[in-house]
């Protein structure tokens, strides 16, 4: 009989690719995946591993042993949905990741509230960027994973996943108080085109709508600053560093010495809660999006 536990380890190598990736994922020691491994290739009677400069590869027959355990260990997954949904309690362990806004603007109320509705059921969350998350999800890593797009860029996601709206979160400019445009209702995203941007690390998500809406608009960015973190972002404006975009959601209180201005283009980001689909009857899923988007409206952004 082969072993659900190693048929689990050798998934986690084939998503990650690495011994170390798959310990991180299974939250086991490195040691720990080579035991797994070295019994499994035991039980099956196949080498499943090989060496391949200073890591390891998947042998064939690791390739084709890693392609059932992937369709078993997702067999499970909807067995274990089923009778979860079938007993109807919101039991067991949930694990969840947010980008850092909405980790700090929808978790302390999200979780405290599915804490006190369901004693029963263990939480696990982190901050994690949007691919980050999404990524987590689709390894198993994480069950769910609070993630975003743009009003005029949305961020691809794989199959295999189920998405639900939490809600829309409007963006403003942040400038320092004594910018010239400081005393309009609103701006246009034309009028910046000499400022320095405060934006995200490069690569980012967040970082590339940026880029991409500016340059749409025959705008050359000109980027001065990068900080992950809105109110570090906030922290640099204030100090007359620059502009930067300044969503609402997890953003106050706003320093003093800043403005927030609204665009005429009523800049918006999607926030919404990806899952896989084959854990999409589990009460626990549903009662997490429930409580995310209660958090929202609770916090009064929409």
């Amino acid at each position: 009989m082969l072993s659900l536990e190693r048929l689990r380890t050798l998934d986690a190598l084939a998503r990650h690719g690495s011994v170390s990736g798959a310990a991180e994922g299974l939250h086991i020691t490195t040691s720990a995946v080579s035991q797994q491994m070295a019994k499994l290739e035991r039980e099956v009677g196949q080498r499943l591993l090989a060496k391949h400069g200073r890591g390891v590869r998947l042998t064939d027959a690791g390739r084709l042993l890693a392609q059932h355990a992937a369709r078993i260990l997702s067999q499970v997954e909807l067995a274990q949905s089923d009778l979860e949904a079938q007993r109807g309690q919101v039991v067991g362990d949930l694990r969840l990741s947010a980008f850092p806004t909405a980790a700090r603007g929808l978790f302390p109320v999200a979780l405290a509230a599915l804490r006190v509705a369901h004693p029963a059921l263990r939480l696990r969350s982190c901050e994690l960027e949007p691919e980050q998350g999404v990524r987590g999800v689709v390894r198993g890593d994480l069950d769910l994973a609070v993630v975003l797009d743009w009003y005029n860029k949305p961020m691809p996601l794989p199959g295999g996943l189920v998405k639900a709206p939490i809600l829309d979160d409007p963006a403003d400019v942040a400038m320092p108080a004594g910018h010239r445009l400081a005393d309009r209702d609103e701006v246009d995203l034309g009028e910046f085109a000499e400022d320095e941007w405060i934006t995200w690390g490069d690569g980012e998500f967040c970082h590339e709508w940026l880029m991409f809406t500016l340059r749409s608009r025959g705008i050359e960015p000109i980027v001065g600053h990068r900080a992950a973190e809105t109110h570090t972002q906030l922290g640099l404006v204030a100090a007359g560093l620059g502009v930067c975009i300044a969503p609402l959601l997890g953003r106050h209180p706003v320093p003093d010495g800043v403005v927030t201005r609204p665009l005429r283009q009523r800049v918006r980001r999607h926030v919404y809660v990806v899952w896989r689909a084959d854990a999409d009857r589990r009460p626990s899923i549903r009662a997490a999006v429930e409580a995310l988007r209660a958090a929202g409206e609770r916090v009064g952004v929409s």
